[in-house]
């Protein structure tokens, strides 16, 4: 237990090992298979061609006995019949001295007599073809069917030529014809057919082989062993160090994570606590001018303002406020009442915007309700408009907003648009993960101002990031530009 709980504090180190261990005995395995293929191939054509010599020798060396003791024993010198038998005996040996040996299994003299071919395998029967020259010889004392069928259908051949001929059956049975010339008068062919097996060989040098192979992969085995052995020691001491750095890097991750949400939850809170202020100033404003006559309509206004100071007040108490207070069923938007409650109650009663701006509504009628908090919607859309009127220039400026839905795709188009003289260039550059460098964070061309540049990024987070729109921004070719929300309608 002690030994596996050691070695799975290097799992690492371990199975990488272990996956070299498996790379290097399929490789080994590969090449030794194919290395044995190629030795076993090797082995069987040496082996073919060294039984092929083999029983040409054997073969040749019959008839070359045969025809030295013709040439060394004259007719005329046989002159009793102790000297016949004599002769007999010499056939009878060259004929079976031969069948001995243990790949051989046959051996004849093929000669034409009278047209037909005749096998002589003993030595009374060659001694009065040859000597005699009697052609009523007595019968073989075996069978010579194939010798018989092979030599008649390559006799001229073989009588042409006078050259060895050999046939191969089922690569191992090789039948031999080597052409029977005593005193240089060709007479037939002395027949061997020979089965040589030197498979013994072959199989102790593949025997050897895999042996070797086998010791080879285990020295591969107890040298990586070896290797995990050396390397879970020298390796312990910097996974320590390694683990120890980990520890205090994720404590620095944590500690700039919530830094950043902290400053980022300060921007935020300082992004937006003027426009708290000004709408507190529109509520006094109302106030001091109520009367009995617009009482509802300065209520419901009032009222709005109110709950809006509600909504700057509640996400100052979260760094990222939970989903359920963004997005709810219980929610029942009117996307088109929350546009012309921002433009009329909050930008068309700043004297400055009443001035050189104006706004054209062109809002779609019958949008289905939005399962989003009203007061979101004016987060996202309130920093648009005000970034059109900021940077739109000193000519008089025209916003347009647009509503279109397309109940097909069941979505809600908004499009923000004005005649100012447009966004730079570099702002629309996409960055990484594909978002615009406008909607990045402290991006603005404003320099006068350590807190510009969270506008846009805070109506593309929330839009984006917390309510699932898509968000994008362009330059129009008649001058000004243009942002587009796609909005999609859920119910």
């Amino acid at each position: 237990m002690k030994l596996f709980d050691k070695i799975r504090q290097y799992h690492f180190q371990l199975r990488h090992v272990l996956v070299l261990l498996v790379i290097l005995l399929f490789f080994q395995i590969s090449i030794t298979f194919v290395h044995k293929i190629s030795l076993s191939n090797f082995l069987l054509k040496t082996q073919e061609w060294y039984q092929f010599d083999s029983a040409e020798k054997l073969a040749a060396l019959a008839a070359t006995s045969l025809e030295l003791l013709l040439e060394t024993t004259a007719p005329q010198a046989i002159t009793h019949e102790q000297d016949q038998r004599r002769m007999v005996q010499a056939f009878n040996i060259i004929l079976t001295q031969q069948i001995l040996q243990r790949h051989v299994e046959d051996l004849c003299v093929l000669v034409t007599i009278d047209d037909k071919v005749t096998a002589i395998d003993n030595g009374q029967a060659l001694y009065e073809y040859l000597l005699e020259h009697r052609h009523d010889l007595s019968p073989a004392e075996r069978s010579h069917e194939d010798a018989i069928r092979i030599y008649s259908a390559h006799q001229e051949e073989i009588r042409s030529s006078e050259q060895i001929y050999a046939e191969v059956e089922d690569r191992q049975i090789f039948h031999i014809f080597v052409p029977f010339v005593p005193r240089g008068e060709f007479m037939g062919a002395v027949y061997m057919r020979n089965k040589p097996d030197f498979s013994f060989i072959t199989d102790e040098i593949i025997t050897s082989y895999n042996e070797l192979t086998l010791i080879f992969m285990a020295l591969i085995v107890i040298g990586l062993l070896a290797m995990v052995y050396i390397s879970s020691y020298t390796l312990k001491e910097r996974d320590e160090v390694q683990s120890l750095l980990y520890r205090e890097r994720e404590i620095q991750l944590k500690a700039f994570i919530q830094h950043q949400k902290e400053s980022l939850f300060t921007k935020r809170i300082y992004h937006t606590h003027h426009k708290a202020e000004k709408v507190m100033g529109f509520i006094k404003e109302d106030l001091r001018s109520l009367s009995r006559k617009n009482i509802d309509d300065f209520k419901f206004r009032v009222t709005k303002y109110a709950n809006f100071i509600s909504r700057v007040i509640y996400d100052m108490k979260w760094y990222e406020p939970p989903l359920h207070a963004i997005r709810n069923p219980l929610f029942n938007t009117d996307l088109n009442q929350v546009i012309r409650f921002i433009v009329d109650n909050i930008f068309k009663r700043t004297s400055s915007t009443t001035e050189l701006v104006q706004f054209h509504l062109d809002l779609a009628e019958g949008l289905p309700s939005l399962q989003v908090n009203e007061f979101v919607i004016w987060e996202i859309i309130e920093p648009l408009i005000q970034n059109s009127l900021e940077h739109g220039g000193d000519e008089r400026l025209l916003i347009t907003l647009h509503t279109h839905y397309n109940a097909g795709q069941r979505l809600i188009t908004l499009t923000i648009g004005d005649n100012g003289k447009g966004i730079h260039p570099d702002l629309l550059r996409v960055y990484e993960k594909g978002i615009k460098k406008i909607f990045l964070e402290n991006t603005s061309t404003k320099t006068d101002s350590q807190n510009a540049g969270y506008g846009c990024y805070i109506a593309y987070e929330i839009a984006v990031q917390r309510c699932g729109w898509k968000m994008d921004v362009e330059n129009l070719p008649e001058g000004g530009c243009r942002f587009t929300l796609q909005i999609p309608v859920l119910t």
